[in-house]
This record gives C-alpha cells, structure tokens and sequence, in this order.
C-alpha cells in the first residue's frame, strides 16, 4: 500500500514542480522579447542619446533600470505634452511592461536615454546594454544586449527635412 500512495504522490508531485520551475523562467528578463532595437548615433562631445526598440513578456513586468559601459547614466523615459510643451522625464517606479503586449519604445514616447556619453557613437557599430526587469514579485534578472547603432529606425524612411528646401 505504501508503494502505491509513494507513486501516487510522484506522479502529481512531479507534474506539479514542472509546472512552478515553468512558471518561474517565465519571470525573467530572458524571457522579454526585445525587437527592432536601436540606438541614435552620438557625435563626439555630445552628452546623451536614445534607445529604442519593442518590448514583450509573457507575464506582467517592469522595465526598471538601464545601464551600458558607453554612458555614465542609464535610464527609460517618457516624452509627453505638458500644456502646450512636449517634456522628457525619467518615468519613476519602472515601464510597465502588461503580459503579452508589446510596448513600443520610441522616438517622442517611452525610450531609454544613455546620459554623460564616455564615446562617441557610430553607425554600423553595437552598444552593449543592461536591461534590468522586475517581476511581479519585485524580483529582478537583467539581460545583457548589443544593440545597433544608426541615424534613424531600421527599414524607415529619410524624415521630411524641409531645411533646404528654398522658395
């Protein structure tokens, strides 16, 4: 009898343990997809730029924190109009990142800024970068990217630059 309740218990014990070690992986940062990624080039001296790119996760999140060897300061932010003023802030407490939509990181919204560059930033070169994200719980992985540099949006088109156009 007591082998049969010993198999009895293993096989919904095991079941179950598989089920809470998947639902801890789908916690981490390594789960997040990140799509689309760039960051906007930066000529010698200039102290900042963005970062941009979609981001994913199967279970709620928070993008929390930022970081990256070419820049003293790391940090997502949100530009948004106050008034009549478009205004850049630090968004506080972390991005919220709701299960299984994508939030799109981009220019004139939500983005990551790299401040107090060390470099000067190139196209066709990568940027290492540190995304820190937290779970529900408030427990926190990172995942480590290179993401490319470049003028503007892979795929996008030239802006509509009317600076030379002369009447």
């Amino acid at each position: 009898m007591n082998t049969l309740k010993s198999i009895a218990c293993r096989a919904l014990f095991l079941p179950a343990i598989a089920l809470f070690c998947l639902n801890i992986q789908a916690q981490t940062a390594s789960d997040v997809k990140i799509e689309g990624a760039w960051i906007r080039t930066a000529v010698e001296g200039q102290s900042g730029t963005g970062g941009f790119m979609k981001l994913t996760s199967p279970v709620a999140m928070k993008l929390v924190a930022v970081s990256s060897p070419v820049a003293k300061i790391g940090e997502v932010h949100e530009m948004k109009m106050e008034g009549s003023v478009m205004k850049m802030a630090e968004v506080k407490g972390g991005l919220e990142l709701p299960a299984g939509k994508a939030v799109e990181l981009k220019p004139g919204g939500f983005h990551i800024m790299l401040l107090d560059l060390k470099q000067s930033l190139k196209v066709n070169t990568e940027v290492p970068v540190t995304l820190t994200f937290a779970n529900a719980k408030g427990e926190q992985s990172k995942v480590e990217v290179k993401i490319p540099v470049a003028a503007r949006a892979p795929g996008s088109a030239p802006g509509k630059d009317m600076s030379g156009h002369k009447h």
